[in-house]
């Protein structure tokens, strides 16, 4: 070797530097490699040195003293002689890359190179044809250096270059290197680095990327370019970015109370299954990785991500060089835990030992009164929760409350004196109760400032019943305490509260479910609440009520009960109040000559929606309770009917209703806020944290969270919940799908085309007018063409013709004709009064005896037409959906025909229940009518299959069909199609 003089300096310390020498780089290096020297490559290091190679003897010896010419130098490193190995200390010749790889370009293939240089040969010409191909950009290291890379290669040289790793993966390997995988990557980016850096471009401009080297750029240019570098990777290999995560292991004793934990990096090889990882150290080796994932694209993938999070928190920088340990010390947790939040929007996720993160908890306490506003019973507008009865929790929601932060390990809340330790700790790594936990910054911030300060009445209820409270802009659980606690205990047993016995006075035998309701009744209005009791129609909710009026008299309540119904039920509650609670003076406040003068303490008046809105003497009262039947009457909270409803003075309010929601959300918000004022606040906060969201996913967090602050106040049971009415027969729902007339056909079509004709010229303010009547002109050919046409009957004598201008009509007349030749018998329901009368007069010409029901009879005829049917004067029973779809008991009809529909679940299913109730022993039959390939049947299929409160066309009934596009609402309406 070229100026050979004695033994060369292995010696401790750095190593003395060699006599400069006039012999060229490249014979130097020539003949090192021919003399048989392993390179290992040296990356780029933080210091400014760039890469380079490291000749040095195969065997670990000394190198031969020798006359280096610059820029060659004697340089000490620490080499991983295989895979696993512990560093050993390597005295060598370090040659710049500029100056090593002509050589290797080179080589003579009879010279005896030793293996790893023919490897960093190969490794060199891969990186020049990438150069040529032009498969560079730009880019910048973790600490802000620019500099140019390799990739994004296509699959053929990608596979050269991961054959290649493993091949040379064997070999030794510099300490600082990136793993023996990542090792040929790192060379030709080196190589990439090089060419893009010729002498002549600094006569571009001193610019990023330009200088011969790569140097760290100011803050400002890393700033600006890094998103667009970031950019341009993502834009290169659009490829799925594997999820990473970093997971540690349960320390031992030793690393705990030195406050040190290990992990190592795992990558969600398959985006499609994040459960299935593969630890990071293992990436093409062949194990743990699915066939068809190319392990260089999915390392550079890897190393783009893990880049990335090293950015947001530069403890996990060696993981880059070494993804199979990290070790990090007290103060490297800290700071993991202050990153957590932004390494997972990067997609790695930080995973601790089971316990040491989540076992120690925050959460906040609402509880003991510090202040009290002004007290308000027995108002119009008095909040709820202020009129307790003795013995129950006394709360009200006007009070202020203290509010704040709580540990607890396990579940088991720590002491204060416990908490203050915790808020002296130095360290993140601590022990509580004799178990390491780690405590993250946020939670150190809240237990050195646990109190938040106060809560309002009425907002720490809320935060208690949702056990959740919005801190910060973060939302934290939240527990009751206090006084609060009682009533929430209270509010949260529902149907399972402590039994209270049937009043004395009661003439009836309460079932279970109905016994469970007036516990809950009592208990809820003992803490000063009201509540809504939305139980299944006909699982008997008017025999609850008056059950729970005597127990609020029989327990000390004093003051007239006022009872709200649609006037066609005002018979049946006084004739049920006179049956089942004997003893109490009832009241019809209805007609002319109404009067309130003799309303004692223990008077039941009953009264109409309608009275109620022309009224002012009802406002003028002060009653005990308030019961409003069907209060779905007042859904709309703008209508006049809210309006007036809570315009009354109460101490108690209940709503009745067997459909607390037919269309929205907004709908169940106006009864609770009827019976619980100002509780769950207005209708705009109330939409925008709740209904909206539940509206769009019924089973997300927004929809549970309701679920939990309506529960206490809103107890619904269904027919087929267990231990409910089990006695009740089954309900069979039938479709009989029938197809139009001829003469249908052509009137149907015929609307539909100069309807939508017109549509396509009319203004917008015309356009919602235009489409109703669509509508309800394809409903009443659907129906009959003389429902179109607005024709009378014709008469028993010609009763045949008539029939067979609608099938549905056919179909309704060979029904009936079954039913009532079994000796059964029917409810027919229509949406329209005209439809109403003619199927009533068709009826009778066809020798029935039907009666009709419509909103046009006062309410006394109502109960008499009731009274008839229920004696069995007649067989068939014609009612109008509004007028008779709500209230009314007919358990003498075993079977229910929808001969048109009410676009509306909630109605249908309220309207068959007329039969199907508590007190009928027939098995009910619904059946709908419905005309094949029309409007008709397209909303059934919605009904069907979509029975839910954000459809939109069912969500708003007719006049959501106005916001359809043109094109929406003619594949709506065009007649056509089948099932």
């Amino acid at each position: 070797m070229p100026g050979a003089a004695g033994s060369g300096g292995g010696g401790a310390g750095r190593p003395s530097p060699a006599p400069v020498s006039r012999v060229p780089v490249a014979d130097v290096v020539r003949e090192a490699l021919a003399a048989g020297c392993a390179v290992t490559f040296l990356p780029a290091e933080g210091g400014g040195e760039p890469a380079g190679l490291l000749l040095h003897r195969a065997d670990g010896g000394p190198m031969p003293d020798a006359e280096l010419p610059a820029p060659l130098s004697v340089a000490r490193r620490r080499l991983l002689p295989a895979p696993g190995s512990a560093p050993v200390p390597v005295v060598g010749w370090r040659v710049p890359l500029d100056r090593a790889v002509p050589v290797l370009l080179r080589r003579d293939r009879a010279a005896g190179w030793h293996p790893t240089a023919t490897g960093w040969e190969e490794a060199a010409r891969l990186g020049l044809r990438a150069v040529a191909a032009g498969l560079v950009r730009p880019a910048l290291s973790v600490d802000g250096v620019d500099r140019w890379r390799v990739g994004p290669l296509p699959v053929a040289l990608a596979r050269e270059v991961e054959e290649l790793s493993r091949r040379t993966a064997p070999h030794p390997v510099a300490e600082t290197s990136p793993g023996t995988r990542e090792t040929v990557p790192a060379f030709l980016d080196a190589v990439a680095d090089m060419m893009l850096r010729p002498p002549a471009a600094a006569l571009f401009g001193a610019g990023p990327f330009l200088g011969p080297t790569g140097r760290p750029l100011p803050e400002a240019d890393v700033e600006r370019v890094r998103p667009w570098l970031d950019m341009v990777e993502d834009r290169l290999d659009s490829g799925p970015p594997p999820g990473l995560v970093v997971e540690f292991a349960a320390p031992s004793e030793e690393d705990a109370v030195a406050g040190r934990l290990t992990g190592r990096l795992l990558v969600a090889v398959d985006p499609s299954r994040p459960d299935h990882e593969v630890a990071a150290a293992l990436l093409g080796t062949g194990r743990g990785v699915e066939a068809g994932v190319e392990p260089y694209h999915l390392r550079e993938r890897v190393r783009r991500r893990l880049e990335r999070s090293v950015r947001r928190c530069a403890v996990l920088s060696g993981l880059l060089a070494a993804p199979g340990k990290l070790v990090a010390d007290a103060a490297g947790i800290a700071r993991l835990l202050e990153a957590e939040t932004d390494l997972a929007t990067e997609g790695l996720v930080l995973r601790w030992p089971p316990g040491l993160r989540d076992l120690l908890s925050a959460h906040t306490v609402v509880g003991a009164e510090t202040g009290t506003g002004t007290e308000g019973t027995d108002r119009a507008d008095a909040v709820p929760g202020s009129g307790a009865a003795d013995g129950a929790p006394r709360f009200s929601l006007q009070a202020l409350l203290d509010f704040r932060w709580q540990l607890a390990l396990g579940g088991d809340v720590l002491s204060e004196a416990e908490m203050d330790e915790l808020a002296e700790a130095a360290r993140p790594l601590v022990r509580v109760r004799g178990r390491w936990v780690l405590l993250d910054p946020l939670t150190v911030a809240r237990v050195r400032r646990r109190e938040i300060g106060r809560l309002a009445g009425i907002d720490a209820l809320t935060a208690a019943l949702t056990g959740t409270v919005d801190v910060d802009g973060r939302t934290v659980p939240c527990r009751a305490g206090g006084d609060l606690a009682g009533v929430v205990d209270v509010l949260r047993r529902g149907e399972h509260a402590v039994p209270v016995p049937a009043p004395a006075g009661l003439a009836a035998v309460l079932r279970g479910y109905q016994g469970r309701a007036l516990s809950w009744l009592s208990h809820t209005g003992g803490t000063g609440f009201g509540a809504v009791l939305a139980d299944d129609m006909g699982l008997g909710k008017t025999l609850t009520a008056i059950a729970y009026t005597l127990h609020r008299y029989e327990n000390g309540r004093r003051g007239p009960v006022l009872v709200v119904c649609p006037s066609s039920l005002v018979t049946n509650w006084e004739r049920e109040y006179r049956r089942f609670a004997p003893g109490l003076d009832v009241t019809v406040y209805h007609g002319s000559r109404r009067s309130l003068d003799a309303a004692g303490d223990r008077t039941v008046v009953l009264t109409t929606y309608g009275v109620l809105r022309r009224d002012t003497a009802l406002a003028e009262r002060r009653w005990d309770l308030v019961i409003a039947d069907e209060a779905q009457h007042a859904k709309n909270h703008a209508s006049s009917t809210a309006r007036r409803l809570h315009a009354l003075t109460s101490t108690t309010r209940l709503a009745l209703t067997g459909t607390p929601v037919e269309n929205n959300l907004s709908e169940l918000w106006t009864l609770l806020d009827w019976v619980n004022p100002g509780l769950f606040g207005s209708l705009k906060a109330f939409r925008s944290r709740y209904a909206a969201a539940a509206e769009r996913d019924p089973d997300g967090p927004a929809a549970r969270a309701l679920a939990r602050l309506i529960a206490p106040f809103l107890l619904r049971r269904r027919k087929t919940d267990p231990g409910v009415a089990p006695e009740l027969p089954a309900k069979v729902e039938t479709r009989r799908i029938v197809e139009l007339t001829p003469e249908q056909v052509a009137l149907y079509e015929a609307v539909v085309r100069e309807t939508m004709e017109q549509l396509a010229d009319a203004p917008s303010l015309a356009r919602s007018g235009l489409v109703f009547k669509l509508i309800t002109a394809l409903k009443q050919i659907t129906n009959h063409p003389a429902h179109y046409w607005g024709e009378e009957h014709p008469g028993r004598a010609r009763a045949g013709e008539f029939t067979a201008r609608s099938a549905k009509l056919e179909a309704l007349a060979e029904l009936v004709g079954t039913i009532t030749g079994r000796g059964e018998a029917a409810l027919v329901f229509t949406s329209y009064v005209t439809m109403g009368r003619l199927l009533t007069e068709h009826l009778t010409h066809l020798g029935h005896r039907p009666l009709f029901l419509h909103g046009g009879l006062d309410a006394r005829r109502r109960q008499e037409l009731v009274d008839a049917f229920q004696a069995g004067r007649s067989p068939l029973f014609v009612l109008s959906v509004k007028a008779g779809g709500t209230g009314l008991t007919l358990t003498r009809a075993s079977h229910v025909v929808h001969f048109d529909r009410s676009w509306n679940a909630a109605v249908e299913d309220q309207a068959s229940d007329r039969a199907h109730r508590i007190g009928q022993r027939q098995t009910v039959t619904v059946h709908r009518l419905i005309t094949r390939g029309t409007i008709e049947d397209r909303i059934d299929q919605l009904l069907t299959h979509k029975r839910s409160l954000q459809d939109t066309v069912l969500g708003s009934g007719d006049t959501g069909l106005a916001r359809l596009s043109d094109r929406d609402l003619a594949d709506l309406v065009r007649l056509g199609g089948s099932r």
